[in-house]
């Protein structure tokens, strides 16, 4: 009777579970539910979980994307690397950015980016745990194995060379793969790579005119400019207008080259000038110049190298201050391949002879094989007759030199000139009497040295190499809408959508 009744209760069993198990195949899987990430569901998630709603709306514009998600984009510069974490919503056509948490490394001498560590890979990818450690904290738990990671390095690994700066980007690839939960974009889809110019300017340019509201939206509106100084490079990128002139003014349309960009982004379609100068970004501006001082003194003093060991009088260098440094001047210079010199300031200021080195500097006397140029042998359409009237935008070392100045947010490049020319009369002269009033102001300019050199660098690169008129108005910022500007938002975008080369990265159970 006993094994009758177990065997009953046996077959009962059975024939439960295979009921629950047939309704739970069947039942709307609550996994399912909630809108997958490029293929993948969202591992663990609920549909009522707080980390994955928005206030914004209840359901997803795009049915095959969640109704929150989030990126992460890496910023490898020169001087430092960067985090940036951004969270979107799916509310509309493009995706809404709602919040994004940005932190950097901690500024070292010599820089921390990862080209300082040169030939320690492993150090350069340990470098990045304290900005991975900001994701950590701030990516829900449970939206962490479907959050795309990229690291995206760019003119210093340039400058480093490519057998080691291969070396640490594969280092970086193997300490996110075997160390964090986020799933890295792949390697044919720029996961971890050294960012070229092109892509590094076109991607400022979008976030710019995404944060704006110029692109993404149904109007087309007139797109905004943007300017980019960083440490090793400088990019320049806006839509030109052609009004087909044909009688020998301008032309039809763009030229075509390596300049033309073609963009299709929230359902409209750009042709983008744009071009990356590698080797002209602040501190290699820097450079350039303490290097053409050193030459124009060596031509002048022939074999007589005594005058290396006294000070070396620099118009770029407000009088009073002084800087020591070691300058690289190549394999084959007649006065070795690095020197350290104690560069110094004039008695009075001279920030016209200043622009002069700075405008040499920029080469505009190169050949121009396909006109018109700008500096540097670099075709370009001219600004003042494509792009007369639109918002121009200036960005990071743009930003940084000229903000703490006092400097409002918009600006002619007359008025950036001018105040060139009172940082380069120096405090004795009562040219900084002016900046009492800036909070911070003075501090900048006693610890900057450079100041007077870096402010005609811009002045010169903006008016004489892209040949902005003097009186254009331009517009400085370091954040829109409390996001920041820069290349990162611009590049994390196009992660979002579909074949963007990354998947869920969901342990097998």
């Amino acid at each position: 009777m006993i094994s009758a009744h177990v065997g009953r209760y046996v077959k009962a069993g059975a024939l439960i579970a295979f009921i629950v198990l047939l309704f739970l195949y069947l039942a709307p899987n609550e996994r399912a539910r909630v809108e997958k990430y490029v293929g993948a569901p969202v591992p663990g998630a609920s549909i009522t979980d707080p980390s994955i709603t928005t206030d914004k709306c209840t359901n997803p514009y795009t049915k095959n994307k969640p109704l929150i998600q989030y990126a992460l984009m890496i910023d490898a510069g020169s001087t430092g690397s960067r985090i940036h974490v951004y969270r979107f919503n799916n509310c509309g056509p493009t995706p809404e950015l709602e919040n994004e948490v940005f932190e950097q490394t901690a500024k070292k001498e010599g820089g921390s980016g990862l080209s300082s560590y040169k030939s320690d890979a492993e150090g350069a990818a340990k470098s990045l745990d304290v900005l991975l450690d900001v994701a950590m904290k701030n990516v829900p738990d449970k939206l962490k194995a479907c959050t795309p990671i990229a690291v995206k390095a760019t003119a210093g690994l340039r400058k480093l060379g490519p057998e080691m700066s291969n070396k640490i980007l594969q280092a970086v690839r193997r300490r996110i793969e075997n160390e964090y939960p986020f799933p890295l974009v792949s390697a044919d889809k720029g996961g971890v790579e050294v960012m070229e110019g092109t892509d590094e300017g076109v991607y400022a340019w979008i976030t710019t005119n995404y944060l704006l509201g110029k692109i993404g939206g149904p109007d087309k509106t007139p797109t905004a400019a943007v300017f980019d100084l960083g440490g090793g490079s400088t990019q320049i990128v806006f839509e030109p207008t052609f009004k087909g002139a044909p009688d020998g003014g301008m032309p039809e349309k763009m030229e075509e080259g390596d300049h033309k960009y073609e963009l299709k982004f929230g359902g409209r379609e750009f042709t983008l000038y744009q071009h990356s100068y590698l080797g002209y970004g602040l501190m290699s501006a820097r450079e350039n110049l303490h290097r053409l001082v050193i030459d124009n003194l060596h031509q002048q003093h022939g074999e007589d190298r005594s005058w290396l060991s006294k000070e070396v009088m620099n118009p770029c260098i407000a009088p009073g201050m002084s800087r020591e440094m070691d300058l690289e001047l190549g394999e084959d210079h007649a006065l070795g391949k690095s020197i350290t010199v104690n560069m110094t300031g004039p008695p009075e200021g001279n920030p016209a002879l200043c622009r002069a080195f700075a405008e040499k500097t920029l080469k505009k006397d190169a050949e121009c094989k396909l006109a018109p140029c700008a500096f540097n042998g670099v075709h370009q359409p001219s600004m003042s007759k494509t792009f007369a009237r639109e918002d121009v935008y200036l960005f990071s070392y743009f930003y940084d030199r000229t903000q703490v100045l006092g400097m409002p947010e918009s600006f002619t490049v007359q008025e950036l000139k001018d105040l060139a020319h009172r940082v380069c009369d120096g405090e004795a002269s009562g040219s900084w009497d002016v900046f009492h009033s800036v909070d911070g102001a003075l501090e900048e300019l006693r610890d900057r040295p450079e100041s007077c050199l870096d402010l005609n660098f811009m002045v010169a690169l903006l008016h004489t190499g892209y040949e902005m008129p003097i009186d254009r108005e331009v517009r400085i910022a370091k954040k829109i809408k409390g996001n920041e500007l820069g290349w990162c938002l611009g590049a994390s975008l196009p992660l979002l959508e579909a074949g963007s080369g990354w998947e869920c990265k969901i342990k097998e159970v």
